[in-house]
């Protein structure tokens, strides 16, 4: 017995890196904080209410190519009264990244505690990636936790077993949505060490958000409409206007995320852009296996997970490079 407590003090202490005390410390740190709270709340009573319609409403579903995927239904299905919770996440994604970030590092330092943290054997850039990786696992772990007891209500409910193509696609759309939300938080830590004061990072953040979400669509169709010239059009000119419309709105991270989750929760989904009359014609309405809609959703995935390097490169680079003085 001495040994096995000799041995897992061991393995505790060569586990108990700086970067990890660090990374529990902002996980308790979130589970504590009221903004946190707030954004919990919200999200769980989107999920709830977005369940509660799906529910009610699957067993009078119309037959479509996707009515053997019983556990999608109940992430997709609505009557029109509320939007689905893909959609919801949408706009509170971005909410949830810019409250866990946009003081993670500008807040140390007006408290004066960022001087402490550095003159302790640590690195620069392990605090940095603490802060991320700590709200990164609490989001992880928030959006796991709700999908775990969707699947639990959704068997007692049905009482019907998700299909193994159905438990990959939901996991899938777990990680996406914590690659979204990672992006929106690298973003709002960028800010955090470019300016100083709070207030100043999450207004900043929240008007980049409001920019893609409200302003850059209608930005996108009138330089669309522009473009387009007067009269009779042929279809190839038609179906060319469609990609760069979508081209230009895929520079959004948010219609990056919505064609992504559209097309793992709707396995009938096949293609993302614009299908020529030819195309529409031989195709046949059957749902996709989880690889092929993997391979159509592995553009978007990559774009979000750049733009979330991009960002936090930039906040990396501010941050070795800021000047902290007592």
């Amino acid at each position: 017995m001495k040994n096995i407590h000799l041995l897992s003090q061991t393995f505790a202490a060569a586990h108990a890196t700086p970067f990890g005390v660090m990374v529990k410390k902002e996980v308790a740190d979130h589970i504590r904080s009221r903004r946190f709270l707030v954004m919990l709340l919200l999200v769980v009573l989107v999920f709830a209410g977005t369940l509660y319609i799906s529910m009610s409403h699957i067993r009078q579903a119309p037959a479509d190519p996707d009515r053997n995927f019983v556990f999608l239904k109940l992430l997709t299905l609505s009557d029109g009264t509320l939007p689905t919770f893909h959609t919801f996440l949408s706009f509170l994604g971005p909410l949830l990244g810019i409250a866990l970030g946009f003081d993670a590092i500008n807040s140390e330092y007006n408290n004066r505690t960022l001087v402490r943290l550095l003159a302790q054997p640590v690195y620069r850039d392990n605090l940095l990636l603490a802060k991320f990786c700590g709200a990164l696992l609490v989001t992880g772990v928030l959006f796991l936790s709700l999908v775990l007891l969707m699947i639990g209500g959704g068997m007692i409910f049905t009482g019907v077993k998700p299909e193994p193509a159905e438990v990959l696609r939901i996991l899938t759309f777990v990680v996406l949505n914590v690659v979204y939300i990672g992006f929106w938080l690298s973003l709002a830590i960028a800010l955090s060490v470019r300016f100083r004061n709070v207030a100043t990072s999450a207004l900043v953040a929240i008007g980049i958000w409001l920019f893609f979400t409200v302003f850059y669509p209608i930005l996108v169709n009138v330089v669309v409409k522009a473009l387009v010239p007067d009269g009779y059009l042929l279809p190839e000119q038609v179906m060319s206007y469609n990609r760069l419309l979508l081209s230009l709105l895929r520079l959004d991270p948010g219609q990056l995320y919505t064609d992504a989750a559209t097309t793992l929760l709707m396995p009938s989904v096949r293609s993302l852009g614009a299908l020529s009359m030819e195309q529409m014609a031989g195709a046949i309405p059957s749902p996709l296996s989880f690889t092929d809609s993997l391979m159509i959703v592995w553009p978007q995935v990559t774009g979000l997970l750049a733009a979330t390097a991009l960002c936090f490169a930039l906040a990396y680079s501010l941050f070795m490079r800021k000047e902290v003085r007592a």
